[in-house]
């Protein structure tokens, strides 16, 4: 389904604040959708101005939908006087004027009777959205009436916040221009709803909303009691009684809070309703996070303690570099000495990547910055006292453990093999080219390629060369660890204007883009 965002700017001339505006209207109107049980359809004038096209589209859950098809990218064109009746865009027509007549009039308009046209009854209103004294779209309130009966306490309560939520939005009051970012998961109406009077009294208490305060430790009733009084009694002792929970239990500004009592952890998220200028009360949505929070602790333990392996294995790697370092310099063959010196350094290669996995809590880790360290080690080992200047050209970004640890050896050894082979005899310059080929089509499940190449201007390969025969061990690792163990490709050709260049193709997760 195409994004909010590409609807507006293909089918209208809405400024940017206008978009930002929808946008967070959108991200938040499911509250408006379950108060009123009613689907929710957003209209926006068309880049011509000769009619409306839906830009969004939100359904009860709560209720039964009064559309089953999907309305997003429907025209409406002011033209257009007789459709037949039996399509979505027929049924729609005729209440195209209660579109035309909120965008007009700038007020709620509602229909008197229900329409039957698709074989429901069906009541309809539409909503003025305003933003700084302007209108720039409309809403389309759909509600299904075939399971009418007479209404709970529950949903009376549910419909009167609705009609408060409604005005705002036709006054330009709603949604909140200074609201903070809401929680990964915000309360709903279902999962518990107060209502509070201007003083931040409770009028009304949803089951679910006093179930949640029973958890707390509430043993009174909430009706009538001064919600940001009652919560802070029931905080946890010792928790800091911020400022921040007393404002948002009061209902006093638009923002969540959590409040921990009796080992239960309630979030609370508040809706100040202010209609006509004048405060009238508040929502209060309460939900019960306690065993999410205790996930997430659980969560936390485990990458605490995920960080604290990979920062051990990498001391205890750094200590058996420092011991086949000291061997090293007692020994006095000098094959055996360069063996151990190899060591050293692939140890060290592995060692950074563990070192940046005990700063991330997850199992990925951003490359560029391994890579400079192991280019720039591997190129100090084995310098032979000649300069070489090592050079990283683009980003590696965002890699996993799994291909990080082998393509940080891997890059050892290319950066050796060309200090001491391909420029043994003088100064020379060491490049490692780095870019990302696109994957192909196959939506999620295709797989892009890191392609690698280092490059030296040195000496170049010899006539007799042969990468499957080679009895180098260093290219022997090169060549497990790429094409065996990663799955990808190597290959080692003469520079064109002289040299060896060294390719690499490596398949990686294309949904983890390169840093920056």
């Amino acid at each position: 389904m195409p994004h909010l965002s590409d609807l507006i700017r293909r089918y209208t001339v809405l400024k940017t604040a206008d978009l930002e505006w929808l946008h967070s209207l959108v991200s938040d109107w499911q509250l408006l959708a379950d108060l009123s049980f009613a689907d929710l359809v957003l209209w926006v004038r068309l880049r011509d101005d000769t009619g409306w096209v839906a830009v969004s589209q939100m359904r009860p859950t709560t209720g039964p939908t009064a559309f089953q098809d999907d309305l997003v990218e429907t025209v409406l064109r002011d033209d257009v006087t007789e459709i037949a009746d039996d399509t979505v865009q027929g049924r729609l027509a005729g209440r195209r004027v209660l579109i035309d007549r909120a965008w007009a009039e700038g007020r709620i308009c509602r229909e008197g009777d229900p329409d039957w046209s698709g074989g429901v009854p069906v009541r309809e209103e539409t909503i003025p959205v305003r933003r700084a004294g302007t209108p720039i779209a409309v809403i389309q309130r759909s509600t299904n009436l075939s399971s009418a009966r007479t209404p709970s306490r529950l949903e009376l309560t549910y419909l009167q916040s609705a009609g408060d939520l409604a005005q705002m939005i036709a006054e330009g009051a709603f949604p909140f221009s200074d609201q903070e970012p809401l929680m990964v998961r915000s309360p709903r109406v279902g999962d518990g709803l107060l209502r509070l009077d201007q003083d931040g009294e409770v009028v009304y208490a949803s089951p679910n909303a006093l179930s949640a305060y029973r958890r707390l430790g509430l043993t009174a009733d909430l009706v009538g009691a001064r919600l940001a009084r009652t919560t802070l009694d029931l905080a946890a002792t010792g928790d800091p009684r911020d400022e921040s929970l007393t404002w948002t239990a009061g209902g006093r500004i638009p923002q969540e809070s959590e409040v921990e009592g009796r080992g239960s952890t309630i979030q609370l998220r508040a809706i100040p309703l202010v209609v006509g200028g004048v405060r009238i009360g508040a929502l209060i949505m309460v939900r019960d996070v306690t065993e999410l929070r205790r996930r997430e602790r659980e969560l936390m333990t485990k990458d605490a303690t995920i960080r604290e392996i990979h920062h051990r294995v990498k001391n205890n790697l750094q200590t058996v570099a420092a011991l086949l370092r000291l061997q090293s310099r007692r020994l006095d063959i000098p094959e055996g000495r360069a063996a151990l010196d190899e060591a050293v350094r692939r140890v060290g290669s592995i060692a950074i990547v563990h070192e940046m996995l005990s700063h991330t809590p997850d199992e990925v880790v951003d490359f560029d910055d391994i890579a400079d360290r192991v280019i720039e080690m591997a190129a100090e080992v084995s310098s032979t006292g000649a300069p070489v200047v090592p050079r990283r050209m683009g980003r590696f970004g965002l890699l996993s453990a799994l291909v990080a640890t082998p393509l940080s050896m891997v890059l050892a050894e290319l950066v050796q093999n060309a200090v001491e082979h391909g420029l043994a005899y003088g100064p020379g310059v060491i490049e490692v080219h780095v870019h990302r080929e696109d994957p192909g089509p196959g939506g999620d499940d295709a797989v892009a390629r890191l392609r690698v190449e280092v490059t030296d201007d040195g000496k170049g390969l010899p006539d007799d060369f042969d990468v499957e025969g080679t009895t180098s061990l260093g290219l022997q690792i090169v060549r497990t660890l790429i094409v065996g163990e990663l799955g990808g490709t190597l290959e080692i050709k003469p520079r064109d204007n002289g040299g060896t260049m060294v390719s690499i193709g490596l398949p990686v997760e294309h949904n983890v883009e390169p840093y920056g």
